[in-house]
């Protein structure tokens, strides 16, 4: 039977460990969309050498799983002399892995920017830089907001793996309440709730969002 003394006891340290899964959630998503950014302009560059960096960078995040980069930033790089704490790490995790997904959003976005765009900036003698600023980006990044919205999502929900690096995320917090009264269905039930009211209303969210931009 479902204990309720349990569920009050337990959910005000599951909301703050929602607090952890949201400020994980919200740097790992500043990140990638930002270092996609990076990525998918870097591909376009005139220099070949650094196309094909980026475009190596970008297949060789995406190729592997997020857990193993997860436990080789906070594991093998302090070996190096690199470490951070272990949200840090986390987010730079999320955000690292993310943005090879993103930088495939923006470059499907760019692209799909007609090329006379190009064509005119290239008559107004504007340089490369302005060109994306100014005439390439406010119209390529409109209509893959969506597809940024879904990544922010799926993000969301593998911010239990940061568990992995003691990070202590809802779905930690619920593991160590189940391992102290041996009672684990309220904790992830609760935990399962709060994930699916979470991502509904940020889809909600980005829908509006969708919509606002569609009618500027």
């Amino acid at each position: 039977m479902w204990d309720w003394q349990l569920t009050w006891q337990a959910l005000p340290t599951l909301l703050e460990a929602f607090g952890v899964t949201l400020r994980a959630t919200a740097g790992g998503m500043a990140l990638a969309i930002t270092l996609g950014l990076v990525w998918a302009v870097a591909r376009r560059a005139r220099n070949k050498l650094v196309a094909r960096v980026s475009w190596w960078a970008v297949d060789f995040i995406r190729s592997t799983p997020l857990l193993v980069q997860i436990y080789f930033l906070f594991y093998v790089l302090p070996n190096f002399g690199v470490a951070w704490p272990p949200l840090t790490t986390g987010i730079i995790a999320l955000g690292l892995h993310y943005s090879s997904y993103t930088a495939e959003v923006y470059r499907a976005g760019i692209e799909a920017v007609p090329r006379g765009q190009w064509e005119a900036a290239t008559a107004l003698n504007l340089g490369r830089f302005h060109t994306f600023r100014a005439v390439i980006l406010p119209q390529a990044i409109p209509p893959v907001i969506p597809a940024l919205g879904n990544y922010l999502v799926a993000m969301f929900k593998d911010t239990p793996l940061l568990a992995a690096i003691t990070v202590h995320e809802m779905l930690q917090a619920a593991k160590l309440i189940g391992s102290e009264t041996f009672r684990y269905l309220e904790p992830l039930t609760i935990v399962g709730i709060i994930f699916l009211v979470a991502s509904l209303v940020s889809a909600q969210l980005i829908r509006r969002l969708e919509m606002r931009l569609a009618r500027q």
